[in-house]
């Protein structure tokens, strides 16, 4: 009848419809093809979600395929998923549609409670041999209290003497930071904030003024949270569930030109921590974005290493956490990002530390154009200084591109080197060699970087070296440089130089 007045006038009342018929309008709707009616249908049936009808949209979503609406009841079941474990709908779920759920890192609900849901599923399910092998390897048995395994779990006979033991032992023998958490997500929300019960639980402050690393995009610097460098105890913050976290943003000390080195460690239960960023050999300044393999946290510390102001304290001035949708590349083994847009550049607070210039930060403000005889480049005297950037934080880039002062056919000759501190440096680039102008790609090994330091060695006009421009890394989609930009001197050239 539905569909027929559906056919005839192209539309039906939703909410009129009770929820039960409304699936059989759906299911017909599949049938018969009426795509939009289905699609409308959808769109409404996310508007009425809820925890206890949630698994029958949820399983009327895997049965028509209807991705778009099963992703939306996941991310919802996730929220709730401790209050759909008591729902009787769950008991009526397909194995499938439990499998998907409950493998989820951020399906967060106690693991027993998952656990003896998933018993009484099995029992539902009697006629239906086999099907509990496809759902207890989904059981995180680790998460579970070892008075929880033997009382609770044990018991049921659903998982075997020496599974259960090889479980205990391996509690017994390992940290927590090794076992699969689940946390709650809220993709690219800022999650620690007092609003959703975020504390500062460690670190020195004035009275009330723990709040602000948290609540202000940059505290006024007066007052911030602060810990004495090297101790272990550091600044903590305890979020208000655990989360599943990929992403930290920290603004240090600002007021002065401070460099500050720290690390950060994430923990679940506060006694075992696990190291996510170790910047604690990188002088590093103002706004800091950390990105890291996603992980469940429930406590966040920062631990201060160094500060170049001669003071015994690390200072931080505002945090964030969150879950990033954003794609990233980042190095394990360092736990630092791989950029691939050029970090040289004042929107990601980089600075020129050495070099003059008629222009502030004319070599970082991106500018490729509209440079004379005197404005728009850095330069130094040969043979005396350099010019250095800083970025705000270490970066591993294995590229950089930059564009030497070209208004004339000189040609300049120079060589490249980074640090992490500002003091020593290493040698990537050297074109002492070469007669180079105008623009040059630059390529190498992967290697940390925070400081850039470019010193020129000739210029065929003049006694100054003059860079126009500095990206790192290098926009490697653009068209390479002519090979005539960069030349090795030959024997004779290289006596008259």
């Amino acid at each position: 009848m539905m569909i027929s007045r559906y056919a005839y006038t192209g539309q039906l009342l939703f909410t009129a419809i009770k929820l039960d018929l409304l699936l059989e309008v759906l299911t017909l709707a599949n049938q018969y093809g009426f795509n939009a009616l289905q699609n409308s249908i959808a769109d409404y049936l996310k508007s009425i979600l809820d925890t206890k009808n949630l698994c029958t949209v949820f399983n009327i979503s895997q049965l028509f395929s209807l991705r778009d609406l099963a992703e939306y009841c996941l991310v919802y079941a996730d929220r709730y998923a401790d209050e759909i474990l008591k729902e009787p709908t769950f008991l009526l779920l397909p194995v499938h549609a439990v499998k998907q759920l409950i493998k989820r890192d951020t399906f967060c609900a106690p693991e027993v409670n998952i656990f003896e849901t998933i018993r009484e599923w099995g029992e539902a399910h009697k006629d239906t041999a086999g099907v509990m092998h496809q759902l207890l390897p989904e059981i995180r048995l680790p998460l579970i209290s070892q008075k929880d395994l033997l009382s609770i779990v044990r018991p049921s006979g659903l998982i075997s003497s020496d599974v259960l033991l090889d479980t205990i032992d391996f509690k017994s023998k390992s940290k927590s930071t090794e076992f699969i958490h689940r946390g709650f997500q809220s993709p690219d929300i800022n999650i620690a904030t007092s609003q959703l019960g975020a504390v500062v639980i460690s670190g020195e402050t004035a009275p009330g003024q723990g709040l602000n690393l948290l609540s202000a995009e940059s505290s006024s610097n007066e007052n911030i949270p602060r810990t004495q460098i090297g101790d272990p105890e550091g600044i903590v913050v305890q979020l208000g569930n655990p989360y599943l976290i990929n992403k930290i943003i920290l603004i240090l000390y600002e007021r002065d030109n401070r460099n500050m080195a720290y690390s950060i460690e994430a923990s679940i239960d506060k006694v075992d921590w696990a190291k996510v960023i170790d910047h604690s050999k990188y002088m590093c300044r103002r706004r800091q974005v950390l990105l890291f393999k996603p992980r469940a946290v429930r406590y966040i510390r920062v631990l201060g290493h160094a500060n170049t102001a001669q003071s015994r304290y690390f200072h931080l001035s505002h945090l964030e956490a969150m879950y990033s949708t954003e794609k990233f590349q980042h190095d394990s083994d360092t736990t630092l990002q791989i950029p691939t847009c050029n970090v040289a550049t004042k929107t990601y607070d980089a600075q020129v530390v050495d070099g003059v210039s008629r222009i502030r930060d004319a070599l970082i403000n991106g500018q490729t154009s509209g440079y004379d005889w005197d404005n728009g480049y850095t330069c130094h005297q040969l043979g005396n200084g350099s010019i250095v950037v800083q970025l705000n934080q270490p970066y591993l880039i294995s590229s950089m591109r930059i564009l030497l002062w070209d208004l004339d056919d000189r040609f300049y000759s120079y060589y490249i080197e980074v640090s992490n501190d500002g003091v020593n440096y290493s040698m990537i680039v050297d074109r002492r060699r070469y007669r180079c102008r105008s623009w040059q790609l630059l390529q190498f090994d992967p290697v940390p970087i925070l400081f850039i330091r470019i010193t020129g060695t000739h210029n065929s006009s003049n006694e100054v070296f003059h860079l126009v421009h500095l990206e790192a890394p290098a926009d490697l989609s653009l068209d390479p440089p002519d090979e005539a930009n960069c030349i090795p001197y030959t024997e004779d050239q290289e006596q008259q130089n």
